[in-house]
């Protein structure tokens, strides 16, 4: 039973590894490319950590900490470094390629021709 959680944690932690590289790859704009290797990457990543770690518990008959310090290092540094860059690629102006929202539909307010008038 153990072996068939291992073996599915080895599973999904590669699926999300290659979804988040193939949006690292196949995405056109630095903003949207954050997304790839800092949400799904991670998780593969933590998923194969963590079968990692159980898989070695096992053999070894003591907890593997290796595994789980990287584990708890990645989930806490890979945000922090998206965001880090995220900062950077705004204060240097860089544009994205995505659609922007109307200044109306950002501050919430509606539009005067939807204003409906008392009586």
């Amino acid at each position: 039973m153990l072996e068939f959680l291992i073996s599915l944690l080895i599973v999904t932690g590669a699926v999300f590894a290659f979804i988040g590289s193939l949006g690292l790859a196949r995405l056109k704009d630095f903003y949207t490319r954050l997304h790839g290797p800092t949400k799904a990457t991670t998780l593969g990543v933590g998923c194969l950590l963590i079968a990692s770690a159980l898989h070695f518990s096992i053999i070894e008959q003591s907890v593997s900490l290796h595994e789980v310090l990287v584990t708890l290092f990645l989930f806490m540094t890979a945000p922090v470094s998206a965001h880090m860059l995220a900062k950077a690629a705004l204060h240097l102006g860089l544009k994205s390629l995505a659609k922007q929202p109307d200044a109306t539909m950002a501050t919430g307010s509606i539009a005067p021709e939807h204003k409906q008038t008392r009586q």
